[in-house]
């Protein structure tokens, strides 16, 4: 009895959520009345509206995913002993697994292990070379009166063009600052994966390796703000010559051999909602280091998070750089990109991994700089759609040191999205709100500023709209 084969069907095309939902969380409606007043008593800030006055809420990534049920399990089993508890270890391991640094110094978020880096390693007149500094990196250099200098390649200021690593930093800027600033005055040079400032844009492993040859050939150290080190990977792996084959997990264990150290927000690509870590090879710098830590944070084995934040970003370092994950998350932001596009909704090219970003400068050039254009395309978001995003631009980025503003060189919107948790009619609303802002863009007025604070003015300033 002959049997007959399989039928030989070819791979589906369709790219599902790789998961499925178990737990659900309500989301909040409103009327535009309601939404006009909420925004009011907010001082036009998106920051201070209250999460259940936020329909689709896109104003970060950071600590807002949904977490895997091994998350809540190890985090269940946690360990929450002062010192010396076994989730620390679990943590230290997997940190030293993929990042392969020596010294692991836990912190309750990103920013700490900035203002811990900056505090021990940076002093007044230096200047810390970048592609592109973020708001807490920069502001924690600044705080300590040195430059945050960012020098990311031309293509990475030009929105529309397409180029496939648009976070690289200029090699030949780098080599002149260090030449113009002195080896003396730089305590090291940061690399940002993904470029989050310039539109979430990766940085090519060509690029990592030149970066840490210019600064060792120099004797600086190399510090990689590693927060979107997963995306960064997939970008890699899919974008550059001679990476298709190798795993993530390989690739982002070559981005940190050649680095001596970096900061990580685990919020972001730990999967978690707290916790970050500074990591070091340098055994004098980390004890510097860990000294402050404990004055600031906690005791070393805890670092400012409960052992079941570390239990949870334990198991999300390795769930985000799960390959079936990260191919849905850039395709979930390139299939809204591609809906705006064919509207002719001017965004950043390409798109992403972690968030889509409009050019706010390029869709309402009838506001000046001064009266803030992407800061009031924000607004006007939450107005038609109850949709909550975050300005990249002149707000976060024009106030300087002494107190003056100039244009940022980018102004920009950023709709990120949490991790695991929109579905494909989410992305469908929001490109249908997007493209009704679009249409009656001629409509929207500017902003100006009625109240700021010296440092981070963006997320407690008050404006009002320019009538």
């Amino acid at each position: 009895m002959s049997v007959k084969p399989f039928l030989d069907y070819p791979p589906l095309k369709t790219i599902i959520e790789p998961f499925r939902v178990r737990s659900v969380e309500p989301i909040c409606f409103s009327t535009p009345e309601e939404r006009r007043a909420a925004l009011a008593a907010a001082g036009y800030n998106p920051f201070l509206l209250r999460a259940d006055q936020v329909t689709i809420d896109l104003l970060t990534d950071s600590g807002t995913g949904a977490m895997s049920s091994r998350q809540w399990a190890g985090m269940i089993a946690s360990d929450e002993s002062y010192a010396g508890a076994t989730s620390f270890y679990k943590f230290e391991a997997a940190v030293k697994d993929i990042f392969g640094f020596k010294h692991v110094i836990p912190t309750h978020q990103g920013r700490a292990a900035e203002r811990i880096l900056a505090s021990v390693a940076v002093k007044p007149g230096d200047v810390v070379p970048s592609n592109t500094h973020f708001d807490t990196t920069r502001a924690n250099i600044e705080y300590a009166r040195a430059e945050a200098r960012d020098l990311v390649i031309a293509e990475g200021r030009q929105p529309q063009v397409i180029h496939p690593f648009k976070g690289n930093m200029d090699l030949d800027r780098l080599r002149r600052t260090i030449a113009e600033v002195g080896r003396e005055r730089i305590p090291f040079v940061m690399l940002t994966i993904t470029n989050n400032s310039g539109g979430g844009q990766p940085v090519s492993l060509a690029n990592i390796r030149a970066v840490s040859e210019i600064a060792h050939e120099h004797g600086i150290p190399f510090i990689i703000d590693a927060c979107r080190f997963a995306e960064n990977s997939w970008f890699i792996k899919t974008r550059e010559d001679g990476y298709a084959d190798k795993s993530t997990l390989e690739i982002a264990r070559e981005i940190f051999s050649y680095a001596d150290g970096c900061t990580m927000s685990a919020k972001k690509d730990g999967m978690a909602n707290i916790g970050g870590f500074l990591a070091l090879n340098d055994d004098d710098l980390a004890l510097h280091c860990r000294n402050l830590l404990i004055l600031t944070e906690g005791f070393p084995t805890y670092g400012g998070m409960a052992g079941y934040d570390m239990e949870a970003i334990a198991v999300g370092l390795y769930e985000a750089l799960d390959e079936n994950y990260l191919r849905y998350r850039v395709r979930s932001i390139m299939y809204l990109a591609e809906k705006l596009t064919a509207a002719g909704v001017p965004i950043v090219q390409p798109p992403g991994g972690h968030a889509l970003y409009l050019d706010g400068r390029a869709m309402l050039p009838h506001i000046p700089d001064h009266q803030y254009p992407a800061w009031s395309l924000a607004n006007a978001l939450y107005l038609a759609g109850g949709i909550r995003s975050v300005e990249i631009g002149t707000v976060m980025f024009g106030q300087q040191p002494d107190g003056s503003e100039r244009p940022a060189p980018l102004d920009l919107v950023r709709l990120a999205f949490p991790r695991r948790v929109y579905m494909q009619s989410h992305f469908d609303y929001l490109a249908e709100a997007i493209l009704l802002v679009h249409d009656r863009r001629e409509q929207i007025t500017g902003h100006r500023i009625v109240w700021q604070a010296p440092f981070l003015r963006h997320f407690t300033a008050r404006l009002e709209p320019v009538r």
